[in-house]
């Protein structure tokens, strides 16, 4: 089994990066923030979890232990496969600690493929996980000014017009922080969208 891949970065298309070890490219499906903060032709070293199934192997990578653990413990929930458990580790781990604190089932509810049952049962789930391990509660903190940009209205709003959640994230990250209301925020998404 991998542990961890240290080559060179070429990044493919969402969510997937090649990492060249001495001539040999290896495929892995990376989470969103971590994809964008690759850079093409840097090296870099990701942790890797190996997923064999029967009739395939996937490579997932990660920036640190933590959060390859983080989605260990995802894909071994009821009902989590490995593309809902890589879209969970795109989310802002603060907006989901702020959904499980809420109890607010909203952001979960609006990945793709995840309906309200769902999104309600991963809310116990997740937060069961929250307190067995607190240090992932913090993992891949988004800095203080980039905070106000995960709006979870915003969110709401531009998954309910058709965007990918991973894709509505990135475009909210990039908006000037000084936008405070949801609708300027919701604007300025959408031109970069």
């Amino acid at each position: 089994m991998l542990y961890a891949l240290t080559g060179t970065i070429k990044k493919l298309d969402i969510p997937f990066v090649a990492v060249d070890v001495s001539g040999v490219s290896y495929l892995a499906s990376v989470p969103h923030p971590v994809w964008d903060s690759l850079q093409n032709g840097e090296r870099s070293t990701l942790i890797i979890f190996t997923l064999v199934r029967e009739d395939r192997l996937d490579l997932f990578g990660f920036t640190s232990a933590s959060d390859r653990a983080f989605f260990v413990a995802l894909l071994n929930l009821s009902g989590i496969g490995p593309k809902l458990a890589l879209e969970l580790c795109s989310i802002p781990r603060e907006m989901l600690v702020s959904s499980v604190e809420q109890e607010d089932a909203g952001i979960l509810s609006n990945i793709k493929g995840v309906g309200r049952k769902t999104a309600e049962k991963l809310l116990v789930d997740l937060s069961s996980m929250f307190e067995k391990h607190p240090e992932w509660a913090t993992l891949g903190a988004v800095p203080g000014e980039k905070r106000a940009a995960f709006d979870a209205d915003a969110i709401a709003a531009l998954t309910s017009l058709g965007y990918d959640q991973s894709s509505v994230l990135d475009a909210l990250k990039k908006i000037p922080v000084k936008l405070e209301r949801t609708e300027d925020r919701v604007a300025a998404a959408l031109r970069s969208l």
